[in-house]
């Protein structure tokens, strides 16, 4: 099998793993007790968020420690929503339909049964938020803005700083989600200028159950978790010791050879996007073809049914994935698609290519030599 699917998970680093390791077993206590057990733990998880710190430009306060990316989007949103509402009365909530749905459907929720008020804003034709549509829509009844920095599905990386800019003018507090962002793009919060931003471990060379949310000194949060003091009030709950230290090994080790890193995946990946384009008929580059993700390739293809095709990849030996969700035995084009306005005989033909650093031409070679007929196949058991 060839692995091109490093957008929803990548394996663990070895360095990473054996940081880790220590923490299972040799330094198990936990960080809330008081003896010498629990003093070693506590250390191990204030030196993680020191090193989380210090990578993202912040201070250790303000960085929160949770489950995963989903649990820090979900903090994020819940917990400004009922403080504003709370603090100011605020009803609305700006996001999109281009979100990772740890935002969108969280987003609804709040709408379907907590009385917030919904506000999605367009994606242009390449998946891109524009500062001025989040101007426009931004009022005095604003509570939240969310916007992812890079897109999952199609790569595409948004004008965070410039989005940031705006709702700072307008007083409303800002979040984006950068679990996809993480491994490739700047993560300095102070260039950024975000008051709230989203990370997952695992898609960095991190273990996956663990994510961390970083929240602006001054931002106002309700916890969505409660119980216990930990993580500053926030997040109620024992800390995950060794998980913590993965993720901050982990976000280390990409600060130190991000560049390095991306400098290897994005001539693969341009190849990738060229010989597609170039050798299967009626395909599609899904996605900013300049503004995105260095190791992200994803396309549609007319009259084919992403699932169908996934299925063929694998039997031939590639791992990838598609923006379509199969309900009930119905597949169906995903969110993202259907906000890019492509029609069903486009959107359900959605495929994602992502690379890594064990990405190697060989791959590629072999990838472009099965993927035309493959689509061939998958459009003959289509009709």
């Amino acid at each position: 099998m060839i692995y091109m699917d490093y957008a929803a998970t990548t394996p663990v680093d070895k360095r990473v793993l054996e940081a880790m390791l220590p923490y299972f077993n040799e330094s198990f206590g936990n960080p809330s007790s008081v003896h010498r057990y629990g003093q070693k733990a506590e250390a191990a998880v204030d030196s993680a968020r020191e090193t989380v710190a210090r990578v993202l430009n912040c201070q250790p306060e303000e960085i929160i420690f949770t489950s995963c990316g989903s649990e820090s989007d979900n903090l994020a949103l819940r917990g400004a929503a009922f403080a504003m509402r709370k603090r100011k009365n605020t009803q609305w909530l700006i996001t999109s339909h281009g979100e990772h749905p740890a935002v969108s459907k969280t987003a609804q929720q709040l709408q379907d049964l907590h009385g917030f008020k919904v506000e999605w804003l367009e994606l242009d034709e390449h998946g891109m938020i524009s500062p001025e549509a989040v101007e426009h829509a931004v009022c005095g009844e604003t509570a939240l803005v969310s916007v992812m920095y890079a897109n999952n599905e199609i790569g595409t990386v948004n004008p965070v700083k410039d989005i940031a800019d705006v709702c700072r003018i307008k007083g409303v507090p800002f979040h984006t989600d950068a679990v996809q962002a993480a491994a490739y793009l700047p993560l300095d919060v102070q260039s950024l200028g975000v008051d709230m931003l989203s990370l997952g471990a695992h898609k960095f060379y991190g273990p996956k159950g663990v994510g961390a949310l970083y929240v602006r000194i001054g931002t106002d949060l309700v916890p969505s978790q409660t119980g216990g003091g930990q993580e500053f009030g926030l997040r109620a709950g024992t800390q995950n010791v060794p998980y913590i230290v993965g993720f901050a090994e982990a976000l280390r080790l990409t600060a130190e050879e991000g560049d390095q890193r991306a400098a290897h995946v994005r001539p693969l990946r341009d190849r990738i996007i060229g010989s597609v384009l170039e050798e299967v008929p009626d395909a599609r580059l899904t996605g900013d073809p300049i503004d995105r993700l260095p190791q992200h390739a994803s396309f549609v293809f007319k009259d084919v049914d992403g699932n169908l095709l996934l299925t063929l990849l694998d039997a031939a030996g590639f791992a990838c994935s598609s923006g379509s969700a199969c309900k009930t035995g119905n597949p169906e084009p995903s969110d993202v698609m259907n906000a890019l306005g492509f029609s069903r005989e486009w959107g359900l033909g959605s495929l994602r290519i992502t690379l890594g650093v064990n990405s190697t031409p060989s791959d590629i070679d072999a990838l472009l030599r099965a993927l035309p007929s493959l689509v061939d196949k998958a459009r003959a058991i289509r009709k």
